[in-house]
């Protein structure tokens, strides 16, 4: 039984319970909860406070402090926000850290104070990977994990932005939990997120992810802050992908293409380029489709491999798109097209580990799956657009001009798109093709 100064906390969900219990009631999980002691503070005077009308209140000349990483920027929509929480999440050694460091370097050339407090790493070891990156040596660093100590420092330096690498290695002496705890993570983002409210401090906490791919600790950590990003990539290659997750200053369906080059983080600011730039032959089972992922028109290559499979139980894989509308598309083929592709192996891979969500690329799922099963190349110079319904029917997208023009500055020379979609839309260089259903599709592929 606790006593009246600690509580028994699940370091799975944070659940409370005034007992410690074997089993926790909220997540199910065994031999979760420890105590936590907590002292009582006395309770002060609440300060007057009266509210005041939206027009009335006046705001700083600069609002946001651009890193000068164009591909960072946009995925915050801007900037840094004046007083604003950011946290980053990523896999161990994708980047994180050097992703940070560049960006606070383009703040230092911008005459901005900035803080670097690290827990992970000794300043000689941070001195040499920012000898590395070729960052500016006038950043403040700091090696520190004691939440009280870290404030006291950014009270006497005043920094503009104060880099928190990372938040799991910090704890808070208000709280007797471990390290990295549920408890400590609440206890130190709370204090963070008052403490950049009250002092317009802006904070950028780098964090780890689980096995499972999420930011490690309780959901609540995510809902506290301002912006989520996640700094995604494999490992083995060079390319990085970052993507808001939650952004309360701006889009989140913006993305920013990296480079992990010898001499640091790169901006890729032709990402479609890159991604297609191994097309110099015809291909089969290769067809291009051009998203929008938030402002910006993003051309992609989608690759497919049908063959016959030798299982009880065909394999459906798919790298980038939802798995369950890769097992629709296939459905629709073998009904509306007549392609046998019940007795096939199937695999869909997006190039350059971007992950699209839109239905504007069914159709070209569905032609890079005709090309692959007849062993046919498609016409390279050839994009994909559009929305593939149950009954066989091509329907018409959004945004369909952006995506055309894209295609065009890339050098391809048609499009295939939805009946009727292009009417008032005129882009040079390029000739559309319309096709109503799947079976004008087949017809006009080859």
């Amino acid at each position: 039984m606790a006593d009246k100064n600690s509580e028994f906390v699940c370091s799975s969900c944070a659940y409370t319970s005034g007992k410690w219990l074997g089993r926790c009631p909220n997540c199910g999980e065994w031999n979760t909860f420890v105590q936590v002691a907590h002292e009582k503070q006395p309770k002060k005077a609440s300060k007057t406070s009266q509210s005041i009308k939206l027009h009335e209140i006046t705001s700083e000349t600069q609002d946001r402090f651009s890193t000068g990483m164009e591909e960072f920027d946009r995925v915050l929509g801007g900037g840094i926000v004046r007083g604003g929480l950011t946290l980053i999440g990523g896999d161990p050694g994708i980047g994180k850290s050097t992703l940070a460091l560049v960006a606070m370097d383009g703040l230092i050339k911008a005459r901005m104070q900035v803080l670097y407090v690290t827990g992970e790493e000794s300043l000689q070891q941070l001195k040499l990977r920012a000898s590395r990156l070729r960052v500016d040596g006038a950043m403040d660093a700091l090696a520190e994990t004691e939440l009280d100590t870290i404030l006291d420092v950014i009270e006497q330096n005043k920094p503009g932005v104060v880099v928190i690498d990372s938040i799991q290695t910090m704890e808070s002496q208000t709280t007797s939990a471990p390290r990295g705890s549920v408890a400590q993570l609440k206890e130190i983002t709370d204090r963070l997120m008052r403490f950049s409210k009250q002092n317009n401090v802006s904070f950028l906490i780098i964090g780890h992810v689980t096995k499972e791919g999420v930011i490690a600790g309780p959901k609540l950590l995510e809902h506290m802050v301002d912006t989520v990003l996640y700094f995604e990539g494999d490992r083995n290659t060079n390319f990085r992908i970052l993507r808001a997750i939650k952004n309360s200053f701006g889009s989140t369906n913006e993305i920013g293409v990296f480079e992990m080059t010898e001499a640091g983080l790169a901006e890729i600011k032709n990402p479609s380029f890159l991604f297609l730039s191994d097309r110099q032959q015809p291909k089969e089972g290769a067809a291009v489709f051009a998203s929008i992922e938030g402002s910006r028109a993003l051309l992609v290559e989608i690759q497919s491999l049908v063959s016959q499979s030798y299982l009880a139980m065909p394999r459906r894989t798919a790298v980038g798109i939802d798995q369950t509308r890769l097992s629709m598309l296939v459905a629709v083929l073998d009904k509306r097209a007549g392609l046998s592709l019940g007795g096939q192996d199937i695999y869909i891979n997006v190039v350059g580990g971007v992950s699209i969500d839109e239905p504007a690329s069914d159709l070209c799922v569905v032609s890079a799956l005709i090309s692959s099963f007849k062993r046919k190349p498609l016409q390279p110079d050839a994009v994909f657009i559009g929305e593939v319904g149950l009954t066989g029917e091509i329907r018409a997208v959004g945004m369909m001009e952006k995506r055309l023009r894209e295609a065009q500055k890339l050098g391809f020379k048609r499009a295939f798109v939805p009946d009727g979609s292009t009417k008032g839309i005129e882009v040079r260089g390029i000739e559309t093709v319309p096709v109503k259903n799947i079976e004008a599709l087949v017809q006009r592929l080859f």
